[in-house]
Order: C-alpha cells, then sequence, then structure tokens
C-alpha cells in the first residue's frame, strides 16, 4: 500500500536532515517510498521547497535538493 503525500514528505524531509549527502538527487528521494511513482516523489520534493523546507541547489549542471538547515550550514564552513 503506498503511503500518503504527507508520509513521504516526512520521510523526504528525513533523508535530506540525516543523510550522509548534504545535496541529493531526486532519484535519491525514491526508496521513500517504492511504490510511488517517480513524479509524486518529484512533486513532494518541489512542495517541500516551496513551503520552505528544502532549496534547490545547482552545481552549474545538475540541480539537486538540500534540507535548508543543512545548506546553510555548508555555506559557512
Amino acid at each position: 500500500m503506498a503511503i500518503t503525500i504527507e508520509e513521504l514528505k516526512e520521510k523526504i524531509m528525513e533523508k535530506a536532515l540525516k543523510g550522509p549527502k548534504s545535496q541529493l538527487y531526486v532519484k535519491d528521494f525514491y526508496a521513500c517510498d517504492p511504490e510511488a511513482k517517480p513524479r509524486a516523489v518529484k512533486n513532494a520534493a518541489n512542495d517541500l521547497v516551496k513551503e520552505g523546507k528544502l532549496v534547490f541547489w545547482s552545481s552549474g549542471s545538475t540541480t539537486m535538493y538540500a534540507a535548508k538547515e543543512r545548506a546553510k550550514d555548508e555555506e559557512k564552513e
């Protein structure tokens, strides 16, 4: 049974905050709900950006996601 969008957002945030990398590709979030379609995972991640919990991070060639708290910590160092 697939999880709700809110549960998916919680799992995405948990991975973004506690994962070993501070910047993540959208495909890194696919494991949060293996039954969800990739588009649903991307929409959930984009919703979190709109809510101000995640931010986009760009290396110049690709766009990644980062938890707002971790992105600021990286800038300070």
